[in-house]
């Protein structure tokens, strides 16, 4: 097991029968799916038409803003899509969070936005034969001429590719750029109580009096806003993508 600057595991691996081995990616991936699916079974437990509780009002509410985003970016004729996007967006959300926890992310390892985008992918593609038929898609390789054709197939492609990059990219950038703020704070403050005298600036320079508090504003943004932004946009992405294939 690697361990980073904040004490964090990375990333282990636990090899299994045959040398499979059992990953990080894994483990939380599974525990995120277990802790998911109790919330919303609890939340949904015992719901009412009056009289209702705060926890079945909450519910209400999430799924209303998602039944709303799914309704204004797709239409009516994609609702069945609902339960694809909320799953992406909330798994997307707790994995990148569980950082927060001292867990590997799932968002870190770049096979888990693959994963998503190789299914949008799939269902994309579906999509098209549906709306165009096999003749007509295999047919839009082939415009505006045929030589046209290799760069068609790699942008087809690429748009999998692009989605799992765009997220991964952004949640990592953002882990790496809260641990180069930290490790500059703890330097800092080496640096600047070993400025005092005596045994004094010696004690001070070893508690990371500027490692604490200052971190969490930075958080705030790289793993709050930035989990909820980035699995927003890889669903937007997914949603603009599925309901215009039959174009």
């Amino acid at each position: 097991m690697e361990v980073d600057i904040h004490g964090a595991p990375i990333y282990f691996e636990i090899p299994i029968f045959g040398g499979i081995p059992i990953t990080g990616t894994l483990v939380v991936t599974w525990g995120v799916m277990i802790v998911l699916t109790a919330l919303c079974a609890w939340m949904t437990h015992g719901m009412k038409v009056r009289d209702i509780s705060k926890k079945q009002a909450v519910a209400e509410k999430i799924y209303e803003m998602l039944n709303n985003l799914v309704r204004n970016n797709m239409g009516e004729k994609w609702m069945g899509y609902l339960p694809l996007v909320t799953a992406i967006f909330g798994l997307s959300v707790c994995s990148s969070l569980s950082s927060l926890l001292g867990l590997w992310a799932p968002t870190a390892d770049v096979n888990t936005e693959l994963a998503w985008a190789l299914v949008v992918f799939i269902l994309i593609t579906r999509h098209k034969i549906k709306g165009h038929g096999l003749k007509g898609y295999l047919k839009g390789y082939l415009d505006p001429i045929f030589v046209m054709a290799p760069f068609n197939v790699l942008g087809e492609i690429f748009t999998p590719i692009s989605m799992a990059f765009r997220h991964f990219g952004n949640i990592v950038s953002g882990y790496v750029i809260s641990a180069l703020i930290y490790a500059a704070l703890i330097a800092a403050n080496h640096a600047l109580f070993r400025l005092l005298p005596g045994l004094v600036g010696s004690l001070l320079a070893e508690i990371p009096i500027l490692g604490v508090g200052i971190p969490a504003v930075f958080s705030l943004y790289f793993d709050w806003f930035g989990s909820f932004i980035q699995a927003f946009i890889f669903c937007m992405l997914t949603m603009i993508f599925i309901s215009t294939a039959e174009d």
